[in-house]
C-alpha cells in the first residue's frame, strides 16, 4: 500500500518530468530548423513562412536572437489570448468544444473539492476504525483520509450521503447548462456555414436490385418518383479498393522520379543510375529516371485499364449512392424520413462531408455489416478479458505488502526505502500507461472493420470501446484485482461472511494507485503531449534521409490532429474517477484538478498552432461524453450504496436509493430536450437558409455545383506535373508558402481538402485520356488571421516582440481559384496558376 512518502516519491518525479518537457519545449520551439514541428497549423493555413529563409548559415539552424531566451515561456499566456468565437474560426466548432470540456471538469471538480476537503475529511479522519483493523489489512495515512475511517452504523454516514446529493444535483446543474450551450453552438455554427455540399447530400444505402436496370437507373428513377421537386442528381458508390492500391504504388513512383530528376539537375554530368532488383541491390544496372519513367507509364495503363473495368463492370457498383437535392429542406426531408413500406431497404442519412468519407468502407455489402458488427463485438468482449491478465499483474506492484505476506522471499529487495517507493508510487501507473499505448490503434482497426462509412464516426466508436476497456479494466479491474492481491491474506483466514465487509473497506484505499496514474498520465503525459517529441524525431529523420521533394517535405510537418478516440475516453475516466471518490476518498481531487487546468492550457496551445482537424463533425461526440458522464454518476452513487451496505449504515443507506432514480430521469431529460439537435436538423432552418440563398443569388446553377461534390476518386486524373513545380534542394532554405504576398499583406492560398470551408469540384474533361484536374471554389468570406507574439512576421524578425498581438494582420482574399495539380497530390501540396 502506497504511503504518504510514496506519493510524495511519484509526485517529485511526475512534476520534475513535466517540467523537463516543459522546459525542452521552450527551448526547441524557438529553434528555426523546429518552426515547421511546433507550427504546423500556421503554415497550412499560408500565415507563415520559414523562418529560415534569411539570416546566416547558423541562424537558419539556431535561434540567435538571445531576448527570445528570457521570454521562453511567453507560450503560456499567449494561448490563452485566442477566444472562442476566434477558435472557432480557426481550428473549427469540434476544437472549441472540446476544450470546453476541460472547463467543465473545473466548473464540476472546483466547488466539489473545496466542499469534500472542509466537510469530508475532518469527518474521515475523526473515524479512527483502521486504527483497529491495522493488524488485520494493509492500510496507510492516506486510506484514514478516506471513508473507510468511519466507524461502521455511525451516524457520520449522514454526511456522505447529503454531499452525495449535494455534488450529484450540482454536476447535473453544469452538465444542463453545457449540454444547452454546446446545442447553441452547433445549431448556430450550422446556420453561421456557407454553401457545402453536405447540406444539400444523403447518403442512400441498400438499394435493391431491379432486374434489367442498373443501380444507377434504380437510384434515378426511386427519387425521380418520390421526391419529383426537390431531387437534383445523384453519384453512384463504387468498389474501388484496387484501384486506390495501384493510385499509393504511383504515388511512390512518382516521388522517386522526382527525386532522380532533382538529382541530375543539380550534377547535370551524370545521371542517375541504380540496379532494377530487389531494393535496387542486385540486378542490371539501368538509367533511374527513364526506369521510373517507364514504371509508371505501366502502371497508368493499368489504372486506365482497371478504371475501365470499374465503371463498365456492373458488379463493381455498389448499392449505394450519393443523393443531391435542390434544397437543403428537401435533402433534410429525405434524410430523416423512412423512404419505403419495407423498412430495410432505401435507407438515407446525412452525408458525411467529403474529405471525412471513408471510401473504403462504402464498398462493403449492406448484408456484411450486421455479421462484422457481431464479430467485432465478440472480439471486443474478448480482448477486455484478456487484458485483464496484464492489468491485475500491475494492480500486484502497486500492493507490495500485502504480496509480500505471500512471497516472502522477495521482502529483502522490496524494503529498500528508495526501490519501494519508487514501486509503488511510480511503476504501477507508468506500467499501465504502456499497457493501454497500442490499444486505441488495434480498436481503430477494429471499427473499420465494423464498416463505419466516415472517420468522424469511425472515431467515435473507437472512442466508445476504449471507453468501456477503460472502465472494466483500469476502474473496475483495478479496484477488484487490487483488493483482492492487497486483502489475500485477510481473505484467506477468515470466515466467509467477513468478506463484504473486507472489499466494503479495500475499495477506498485503491485511490493511492489511481493518484499515482493521474500523475503519470495527466501530469508528465500531457506535458509529454505539448513536447511532440516523436513528431518532432520523425520529421529529421524524414528531412534528413527520405524528404526528396517539397512535397515530401510537407508531408514529413504532418501536424496531426485532437486524437479523439484516446483523449475522450481519457478525459471521461478522469470524470469518473473524480465522482466516485469526492465522497469516498476526497484527498484525489486535487490531483484532478490539477490535470484538468494543465490539459486545457496544453491543448489550447495545441489546437492554435499544431493540430489540423480531418473533418468538423459540428460537436457530433457531444451527446456521448454526455451520456458517459452521467453514467459516471450512476456508478458513483451504486458504489457508495455498496459500501454503506458493508458499513452497516442500515437507516442511512435507504436514503440513496432515490439518487439513481433521480439521475435518470434528469438523463432522459436532457437526452428529448438537446439530443435532436445532433441527429436531426430543423426544416425551418433549412427552409430559412434556401429562401435567404435564394434571394441573394437567385441564378445559382446549384447542379454544377453539387455534380460531382461526391466525386469517387477512381475519376481523378494523373496528370504529369513540371519539374519547376517540385523543386527542392536538400540543403537550401525553405521556400514560403505560395500564399505570401509581401507587399499588401494579402494571401491568397489555395483551399485543401482538409481545410476548404465548401467542398472541392473536379471535373473529369475525357473518359478514356485523362486530363487536367479543375478545382472550383466558391466565394468564401474574408477572414481574420491573428497573430501571435512568436508567430513570424511579414515586416519583422520572426522572434521580435510585438507590441500589439491580437491586430489582424491581413485577410483571406476572396476569389475563385483554379489550380491544375496531379491528381496523387493534395492541392495545397504541388499546383501551378
Amino acid at each position: 500500500m502506497a504511503t504518504l512518502e510514496d506519493i510524495g516519491v511519484s509526485a517529485f518525479i511526475n512534476i520534475v518530468s513535466a517540467f523537463a518537457f516543459l522546459l525542452a519545449f521552450a527551448l526547441l520551439r524557438i529553434q528555426p530548423i523546429n518552426d515547421r514541428v511546433y507550427f504546423p497549423k500556421w503554415y497550412i493555413n499560408g500565415a507563415r513562412s520559414s523562418p529560415r529563409q534569411s539570416g546566416n548559415f547558423v541562424s537558419k539552424f539556431v535561434n540567435l536572437n538571445f531576448r527570445t531566451y528570457l521570454t521562453f515561456l511567453n507560450w503560456m499566456p499567449q494561448a490563452l489570448k485566442m477566444s472562442e468565437s476566434e477558435i472557432i474560426s480557426h481550428a473549427g466548432l469540434d476544437s472549441a468544444v472540446f476544450l470546453r470540456i476541460y472547463i467543465l471538469g473545473l466548473k464540476i471538480f472546483g466547488p466539489i473539492a473545496i466542499v469534500a476537503l472542509i466537510v469530508l475529511i475532518p469527518v474521515n479522519v475523526s473515524g479512527g476504525t483502521l486504527f483497529f483493523l491495522s493488524r488485520e489489512l494493509v492500510v496507510s495515512n492516506i486510506d484514514k483520509l478516506s471513508i473507510s475511517n468511519v466507524h461502521p452504523k455511525s451516524i457520520r454516514f449522514f454526511v456522505h450521503i447529503s454531499m452525495e446529493y449535494l455534488f450529484t444535483f450540482w454536476t447535473c446543474f453544469m452538465l444542463y447548462k453545457e449540454y444547452d450551450k454546446v446545442a447553441s453552438m452547433r445549431l448556430k455554427f450550422l446556420a453561421s456555414q456557407h454553401r457545402r455540399a453536405e447540406q444539400f447530400t444523403v447518403l442512400v444505402r441498400n438499394v435493391p436490385h431491379v432486374s434489367g436496370h442498373s443501380i444507377s437507373d434504380s437510384v434515378d428513377n426511386f427519387f425521380k418518383t418520390n421526391h419529383p421537386d426537390h431531387y437534383l442528381c445523384h453519384q453512384a458508390v463504387y468498389n474501388a479498393n484496387k484501384f486506390a492500391k495501384l493510385v499509393r504504388k504511383r504515388e511512390r513512383l512518382q516521388n522517386w522520379l522526382d527525386y532522380s530528376q532533382l538529382k541530375f539537375e543539380r550534377h547535370q554530368e551524370k545521371r542517375p543510375t541504380q540496379k532494377r532488383g530487389f531494393l535496387g541491390l542486385c540486378g542490371e544496372r539501368v538509367d533511374s529516371i527513364d526506369f521510373y519513367k517507364q514504371q509508371i507509364t505501366d502502371l497508368d495503363r493499368r489504372l486506365t485499364m482497371e478504371r475501365q473495368r470499374i465503371l463498365k463492370d456492373p458488379k463493381s457498383i455498389m448499392p449505394a449512392a450519393f443523393v443531391s437535392f435542390n434544397s437543403r429542406w428537401g435533402a433534410a426531408v429525405c434524410a430523416q424520413t423512412q423512404q419505403s413500406k419495407n423498412p430495410t431497404l432505401w435507407l438515407t442519412n446525412w452525408a458525411p462531408e467529403p474529405r471525412d468519407v471513408y471510401w473504403k468502407n462504402l464498398a462493403i455489402p449492406f448484408v456484411a455489416l450486421s455479421i462484422r458488427k457481431l464479430v467485432i463485438s465478440l472480439s471486443v468482449f474478448a480482448l477486455v478479458f484478456f487484458y485483464m491478465i496484464p492489468i491485475a499483474f500491475v494492480q500486484s506492484l502497486a500492493n507490495l505488502e500485502g504480496l509480500e505476506r505471500v512471497a516472502p522471499f522477495l521482502r529483502s529487495l522490496i524494503e529498500m526505502k528508495f526501490i519501494k517507493s519508487f514501486l509503488q508510487g511510480f511503476l504501477p501507473g507508468l506500467a499501465l500507461k504502456i499497457f493501454l499505448y497500442i490499444l486505441p490503434t488495434v480498436l481503430m482497426i477494429m471499427s473499420k472493420i465494423e464498416g463505419h462509412i466516415s472517420l468522424s464516426i469511425l472515431e467515435r466508436r473507437t472512442a466508445a470501446k476504449y471507453y468501456y476497456f477503460m472502465l472494466v479494466n483500469v476502474f473496475l479491474g483495478s479496484i477488484a484485482a487490487g483488493t483482492a492481491f492487497q486483502q489475500l491474506h485477510s481473505f484467506l483466514h477468515q470466515s466467509p461472511t467477513e468478506i463484504p465487509r473486507t472489499i466494503g473497506v479495500s475499495i477506498p484505499m485503491k485511490a493511492t494507485f489511481f493518484i499515482t496514474y493521474i500523475m503519470v498520465d495527466g501530469w508528465a503525459g500531457i506535458a509529454g503531449e505539448i513536447l511532440r517529441l516523436k513528431p518532432l524525431v520523425i520529421y529529421h529523420l524524414k528531412n534528413m534521409f527520405l524528404v526528396k521533394t517539397e512535397r515530401d517535405r510537407e508531408k514529413a510537418m504532418n501536424p496531426g490532429s485532437v486524437d479523439f478516440p484516446e483523449t475522450l475516453p481519457s478525459l471521461q475516466l478522469y470524470f469518473l474517477l473524480g465522482l466516485v471518490y469526492a465522497v469516498v476518498t476526497p484527498i484525489l481531487l486535487p490531483f484532478i484538478l490539477v490535470f484538468f487546468a494543465f490539459a486545457y492550457f496544453v491543448y489550447r496551445h495545441q489546437v492554435i498552432n499544431v493540430y489540423n482537424q480531418q473533418y468538423e463533425s459540428v460537436a457530433a461526440f457531444w451527446p456521448h461524453v454526455h451520456s458517459r458522464i452521467i453514467g459516471s454518476l450512476l456508478i458513483s452513487q451504486l458504489l457508495l450504496l455498496g459500501l454503506l451496505s458493508t458499513k452497516k449504515a442500515a437507516n442511512s443507506t435507504p436514503l440513496l436509493v432515490a439518487l439513481p432514480v433521480l439521475t435518470l430521469a434528469f438523463h432522459k431529460y436532457c437526452k428529448n430536450r438537446f439530443e435532436p439537435a445532433f441527429r436531426r436538423h430543423p426544416l425551418e432552418d433549412a427552409m430559412a437558409k434556401d429562401l435567404q440563398e435564394r434571394a441573394s443569388e437567385p441564378n445559382l446553377n446549384l447542379k454544377s455545383y453539387l455534380s460531382d461534390a461526391y466525386l469517387h476518386p477512381i475519376f481523378l486524373s494523373f496528370e504529369e506535373v513540371e519539374l519547376t513545380e517540385v523543386k527542392v534542394e536538400k540543403n537550401q532554405t525553405e521556400t514560403p508558402g505560395p500564399s505570401a504576398d509581401r507587399n499588401n499583406h494579402h494571401i491568397l492560398s489555395p483551399p485543401s481538402e482538409t481545410s476548404s470551408p465548401s467542398p472541392i469540384h473536379k471535373k473529369y474533361l475525357h473518359e478514356d485520356q485523362p486530363n487536367h484536374t479543375v478545382y472550383h471554389y466558391q466565394d468564401q468570406p474574408s477572414h481574420t488571421v491573428y497573430h501571435y507574439e512568436d508567430q513570424p512576421s511579414y515586416v519583422a524578425h520572426p522572434y521580435d516582440d510585438q507590441p500589439d498581438n491580437t491586430v489582424p494582420r491581413y485577410d483571406v482574399e476572396q476569389a475563385y481559384n483554379f489550380f491544375h495539380y496531379r491528381a496523387d497530390e493534395s492541392p495545397s501540396n504541388v499546383f501551378h496558376y
